[in-house]
């Protein structure tokens, strides 16, 4: 699906490509080989989620390549940044990756953090974008209404299944639960059929290889004002390798 991307932007007149690279790495973490290659395909910011460091070759890039985030509210001695800021025709554009507590392992609180940072960039930018990469459906909505008027977007991430809630919220923020996943969707997301049946039914360990039909992208199309910051609109994108 990478030959696609470049065809995207100019189809969508697209200014900022941000994409999620949790899973890129056999469906655990990213490598800076994929990382370059997502580059390549024209991907701006590559942001990241509980994942980011099962591929401990990553860990210089975390802290050398500033298009590439850890969450925010990971330990302050965690390698890498939690939030970049980038010039895109002469427009400053903040990305903000922020990680959940609910359901998953234990970090800062991540409303907290969010609060901190954006003291930070409100002195640079009011066009902020986060990706909030957390399980429950409760906490990412709670998020969105935490942000509104105060952020572009909060775009959630992790559970790889798309939501049908895109919406902009009352003070002027794109919202959606869940972007959904780029990669096979004839699996359990993501992960052969079969092997996850088969753990579900008898209880056995097995190997959750990564499935390889029906690749589609998913993900959102925001367009927004930047003078105010606000998003004027938010749709669904998906794409599919047939």
């Amino acid at each position: 699906m990478s030959e696609k991307l470049p065809g995207l932007r100019e189809q969508l007149s697209l200014d900022l490509v941000i994409a999620n690279g949790e899973n890129a790495a056999g469906g655990s973490g990213i490598t800076p080989v994929i990382l370059d290659a997502l580059y390549a395909d024209g991907v701006d910011v590559v942001t990241t989620g509980d994942h980011v460091f099962r591929k401990r070759e990553l860990i210089p890039r975390l802290e050398s390549d500033d298009r590439v985030l850890r969450p925010l509210n990971y330990p302050e001695s965690a390698a890498g940044r939690g939030y970049t800021l980038r010039d895109i025709k002469g427009q400053k554009v903040a990305v903000i990756n922020l990680v959940g507590r609910t359901f998953m392992q234990a970090s800062r609180c991540p409303f907290r953090l969010a609060d901190e940072a954006l003291e930070d960039i409100g002195k640079h930018t009011n066009v902020i974008i986060v990706d909030f990469h957390a399980e429950a459906t409760s906490e990412k909505v709670a998020m969105g209404w935490y942000l509104d008027g105060r952020v572009t977007a909060v775009l959630g991430t992790h559970t790889h299944v798309p939501t049908a809630d895109a919406r902009i919220l009352p003070g002027g923020t794109a919202y959606i639960t869940d972007l959904g996943m780029t990669g096979p969707h004839k699996s359990v997301i993501g992960r052969r059929i079969d092997r996850v049946l088969s753990r579900f039914i008898t209880g056995m360990p097995t190997p959750f290889d990564v499935a390889k039909d029906d690749v589609r992208i998913n993900g959102v199309v925001i367009e927004l004002d930047p003078t105010s910051g606000r998003a004027l609109s938010i749709e669904r994108l998906e794409v599919r390798s047939e």
